[in-house]
């Protein structure tokens, strides 16, 4: 595999990655992936590294990923509780991003409830001077990119273990449904995807649909049928009722009626369709159990599998500026 420069200090969004980059990150984590098989999974790469995870809002997949990927690479690990942190006192977020980077942390990986928190870190450190890079972890409504890079190596994988790469993507199907309008991983997902040439369809009552969507390049559905018709993959999203500041949908049981992922559902797709989800899902609402639990038509443990891999890679490629082979 080539090994190819990687220029970015700070990962904050998909939307102007190239496929270039896309690609570093798929060959990383598949290396990475190996590293993962074998009885000894810890590798020296980041050994002289310190990184702090700053997650200012709740996660289990998410932060778990993020650490035992740093420590699986050797790296320091400094975690952020905002509970019991300074916060409480009335310290600000940047101020607590400062006191990281007198620590000597190489790394943040940020998470906020607030869109745009991430960014505002990586422009302090930079006018600081530092060299510290900042990884988005997922803010607000905005983006999530790391979901949306495991989720393409997911996809790619599915397509070719062996040599993942953003090609085997090109005049896919992509189905997304769910809560689109409150989703950052939709909108990762809508970058990379349609960078890799893949078709990306979005279904979702207009209530969390918005047409103004079209501008991502997806075409929008407001009902399942054509949305699924010959899908390779659907990816169903979780309804985000903590962001919800209005009532949006008429009750839980309409919306699985209409928009609820199902076997019978998936009849209208390609034969060979495996079903996404990044989690957490309510089960019985975005997608059936059955159907959650059934490994020959669900990559959702893949997903949670690739994670490690794909922050493995991305971590790493910030600290050291190579992609690699191992």
């Amino acid at each position: 595999m080539a090994i190819a420069p990687w220029t970015r200090r700070h990962i904050l969004s998909l939307a102007d990655f190239t496929v270039a980059e896309l690609d570093t990150v798929l060959q990383t984590a598949s290396s990475f992936n190996e590293v993962l098989q074998r009885q000894t999974k810890k590798v020296p790469a980041l050994q002289t590294k310190l990184v702090a995870t700053l997650f200012f809002e709740s996660s289990t997949r998410t932060r778990n990923s993020f650490e035992l990927a740093a420590k699986r690479l050797s790296a320091d690990v400094l975690n952020f509780a905002p509970g019991t942190s300074s916060l409480s006192k009335g310290e600000t977020i940047l101020d607590t991003a400062k006191t990281f980077l007198a620590m000597g942390a190489d790394m943040m990986i940020v998470r906020h409830q607030s869109s745009g928190v991430p960014q505002s870190i990586a422009a302090e450190m930079d006018r600081l001077g530092g060299k510290v890079g900042i990884l988005n972890a997922g803010d607000g409504c905005h983006e999530h990119p790391s979901q949306g890079l495991l989720d393409l190596f997911t996809l790619c994988t599915s397509i070719d273990p062996v040599k993942p790469r953003a090609q085997l993507l090109e005049g896919k199907k992509v189905a997304i449904v769910g809560d689109i309008l409150h989703s950052r991983v939709a909108r990762s997902n809508l970058w990379s995807l349609t960078k890799c040439g893949a078709e990306v369809h979005l279904a979702a009552p207009p209530t969390l649909l918005p047409k103004t969507f079209e501008s991502y390049g997806a075409t929008i559905h407001w009902t399942l049928e054509p949305a699924l018709a010959d899908a390779d993959f659907v990816m169903t999203l979780r309804l985000q009722h903590e962001r919800m500041t209005q009532y949006l949908i008429p009750s839980l049981r309409e919306y699985h009626l209409r928009y609820g992922i199902t076997r019978d559902r998936l009849k209208v797709c390609r034969p060979e369709v495996k079903v996404l989800h990044p989690g957490p899902v309510n089960r019985g609402v975005e997608l059936s159990s059955d159907l959650m639990d059934d490994p020959a038509l669900s990559l959702i443990s893949q997903q949670v599998t690739s994670g490690v891999a794909v922050r493995m890679a991305l971590l790493y490629l910030m600290g050291s500026g190579t992609g690699m082979a191992l």
